[in-house]
């Protein structure tokens, strides 16, 4: 037997060090040749690395969170002949295998588990039959943070009479689930005197929770950090009357819907910038202020940003001026998909010369979205409300939206980026003209 040492791969663009996001076998596990043992992230997306041979995990490199250089250990195999560490070469890493391994109890092992220990064999029990011993407490089976508490209807419904939230009940059944008992032992540890001030849900909280900032997350942050610290940001709100655009678009999706499929505000003001950036060219453009060099674009490759559950991504849609609202409508939805289930290239996710963002219902009134570096504009949708709006002298009811845009100020000027937003303005509650050239 041997030992095989993968080093973590050079993954290219430039790229010299990675982050450990995610581990896929612990030590003991056998692995299998492109099995996936490890998630990485770059700048841009995830990599999986899988294993190149077979062979039984000795050791792994680093836990999650890390940051590994190119060309650093990845991973130890032990695999049948002489692998590729010579004997007394190299030593094993400094961190003991099974503290990194304990460091990942969560891991998505997907190699076999190694195979139970038997049981130490009992001493004969005496002639007599032994006393029944007595009934002990269930042990608590700890949950990860996020996990869903399992609980019984008839459970859940005492907890709720009681004030009691589930996720902070420890569950002593099968998979964590959390039974009757497990509720009495929480009142229990309440003390008397959250009882006295009125139930659980007025007990006093001392608990705290450290989170990690890894992963895409910890990219998120380097991201916003890095757009406000380098952009000088000035933000635009204009009202604008959708109430004809609606109405256009519920009769598209009326005779259209269901062999095109549907339409929703997004593709409408997609195309409503694509048509307005004719006349502003400054605004699809991206500033490398290092170079001191603004590279203005023919070409409009919208980024849509798109929540996950890791966190905020911004997927591209590429030559948006050159699509049909249906077109843009379906890569909307494509992109929102392959970011949500994790599948978006390294393509799909930079590129981009001007940024969407919408919260969709949770819009709000007015938000201040962050500039995506290094472009120089972003439009945030608002909620559409009905209000009062004065027509013709008469009080009539309109739907109405704010757009809330912000530009960078280095290269966009305040009255550009006025001109722009009015020149979307007139799109979107004239919705014709979105189909006049």
């Amino acid at each position: 037997m041997g030992i095989h040492v993968i080093k973590m791969p050079d993954i290219g663009e430039g790229i010299a060090e990675v982050e450990l996001v995610a581990w896929h076998v612990k030590v003991g596990d056998m692995v299998a040749e492109d099995q996936p043992l490890a998630d990485v992230m770059t700048d841009k997306a995830t990599v999986e690395i899988p294993a190149p041979v077979v062979g039984r995990v000795v050791a792994l490199g680093g836990e999650v969170g890390q940051v590994m250089a190119v060309g650093g250990e990845l991973i130890r195999l032990e695999v049948e002949g002489e692998g590729n560490l010579k004997p007394g070469a190299d030593a094993p890493p400094a961190k003991a295998p099974a503290v990194v391994a304990a460091a990942q109890p969560a891991a998505a092992a997907s190699g076999p588990a190694p195979a139970p220990q038997a049981a130490p064999a009992k001493a004969s029990a005496p002639a007599a039959a032994p006393a029944k011993p007595a009934r002990q407490a269930p042990a608590a089976v700890a949950r990860q943070p996020g996990d869903k508490p399992l609980a019984s209807p008839a459970v859940r419904k005492r907890a709720w009479d009681l004030g009691i939230e589930l996720r902070y009940v420890p569950g002593s059944g099968p998979a964590g689930r959390i039974l009757h008992e497990d509720l009495d032992g929480y009142l229990q540890g309440q003390g008397a005197g959250a009882q006295a001030r009125g139930g659980v849900a007025y007990a006093e909280r001392n608990d705290e929770e450290n989170v990690p900032v890894i992963g895409l997350r910890r990219k998120i942050a380097q991201k916003m950090a890095e757009s406000k610290r380098r952009i000088p940001h000035f933000s635009y709100v204009e009202e604008i009357d959708v109430t004809e655009l609606e109405e256009l678009r519920a009769s598209l999706n009326q005779k259209w819907g269901a062999s095109r499929g549907k339409l929703t505000l997004l593709p409408l003001l997609a195309r409503a910038m694509v048509v307005a950036l004719r006349d502003f060219p400054q605004i699809n453009a991206r500033y490398d202020d290092e170079g001191g060099v603004v590279t203005r674009y023919g070409a409009v490759h919208i980024g849509i940003a798109t929540q996950s559950e890791g966190g905020l991504m911004v997927p591209v849609m590429r030559h948006a001026e050159a699509r049909d609202l249906w077109s843009i409508a379906a890569e909307i939805v494509r992109l929102a998909e392959a970011v949500r289930t994790g599948g978006a290239s390294r393509d799909e996710l930079s590129g981009s010369t001007i940024t969407i963002t919408s919260l969709g219902p949770l819009g709000g009134i007015v938000t201040t979205p962050v500039i995506n570096h290094p472009e120089v504009g972003i439009v945030g949708v608002n909620r559409i409300v009905e209000r009062p709006a004065i027509r013709n002298g008469a009080v009539v009811a309109r739907k109405l939206m704010n757009l809330s845009s912000s530009f960078d100020h280095r290269v966009v000027d305040g009255m550009d980026a006025a001109r722009f937003i009015q020149a979307v303005r007139a799109l979107l509650e004239q919705p014709a003209l979105l189909f006049v050239e």
